[in-house]
């Protein structure tokens, strides 16, 4: 069976600017990357008359100024979207230790294995053209949770499970604001409802999987750490919001899918990734935290 997957389409959305850059070296307003030299360099003949080498060296600020102008996709195959990031700090000073966090690597396989039976594809149609998400059972209702930019502008909606049976789902709700949608399916489809993690549990350094269909490559299961709690980003139109960083691969597709810690718990809804110009995932990846996507969710349910 032939299966097209969709691409990353063109980033696009306001520039990303560290709050460590100085003022008055902001970048540039067009948004390519400045090219960065590994060294301060001596005039070349070849090239014409570039800055020439001195005393303070200038390239960490170079490096820094070319860091932070970022184009920001959303996760889900031929959907683009954008996010703003503020300037508060990655977490608070003074916060506590991580605790045991199923941090080994079979914890980390046990996890995979739980969490893989709850977690689907979401296929999108709408006149002929398609898209494509992740997302995951919250319920024994057959509700699934996904991000609201998978989902919008769809007429048909599928979910395709771990054995790759298809399921036809009908739209609950959506939340443009905080980017949450649901859908459902029918029970007793043998998909298995994730568990949620305790508000206020999750911290910085906790070993995460980031689950879901990225470019179409449903079951694809990828590792890394909670970056930064509380980060203030602005998904689509709507406000700012705290959103975890996590350095876990999100990739096309994976948008709407769970990122969960080393119990299995879904910590957070997968739903943009932060991009150089004209690059893909480079390690800073952004979740709605989960007690904020439960409780829109269950509001959603409430009223479909």
């Amino acid at each position: 069976m032939h299966s097209t997957i969709a691409g990353l389409g063109e980033p696009r959305g306001p520039r990303f600017v560290s709050p460590a850059l100085p003022a008055d070296e902001q970048p540039p307003a067009s948004p390519a990357v400045a090219a960065v030299p590994a060294a301060p360099t001596a005039p070349d003949p070849a090239v014409g008359n570039p800055e020439p080498a001195v005393g303070a060296p200038r390239w960490p600020r170079l490096l820094l100024a070319g860091l932070t102008v970022v184009a920001v996709s959303t996760g889900a195959g031929g959907v683009a979207g954008h996010l703003t990031a503020g300037d508060a700090p990655a977490a608070s000073p003074g916060s506590a230790p991580a605790g045991p966090t199923g941090s080994t690597a079979a914890d980390l396989v046990t996890a995979a294995d739980q969490v893989l039976a709850g977690v689907v594809s979401v296929r999108v149609t709408s006149g002929g053209r398609g898209a494509s998400g992740s997302g995951f059972l919250i319920d024994d209702r057959g509700h699934v949770v996904t991000n609201n930019h998978v989902v919008a502008g769809g007429n048909t909606f599928q979910v395709v499970g771990r054995d790759g049976r298809r399921l036809t789902a009908r739209l609950v709700g959506r939340d443009p604001g905080t980017d949450i949608a649901v859908l459902r399916v029918d029970p007793g489809n043998g998909l298995r409802p994730l568990p949620l993690a305790t508000a206020g549990q999750t911290r910085v350094g906790e070993p995460v999987l980031a689950v879901g269909s990225p470019l179409g490559l449903s079951g694809t299961v990828t590792a890394g750490i909670v970056s930064a709690l509380d980060r203030p980003v602005r998904l689509g139109a709507g406000a700012r919001q705290p959103a975890l960083q996590t350095d876990a691969s999100i990739n096309p597709g994976n948008s709407g899918g769970p990122l969960v810690n080393g119990r299995g718990e879904v910590v957070g809804v997968n739903t943009a990734i932060a991009t150089l110009e004209g690059s893909g995932n480079i390690g800073i990846g952004f979740a709605i935290p989960v007690e904020r996507a439960a409780q829109v969710a269950q509001g959603l349910i409430a009223r479909g």
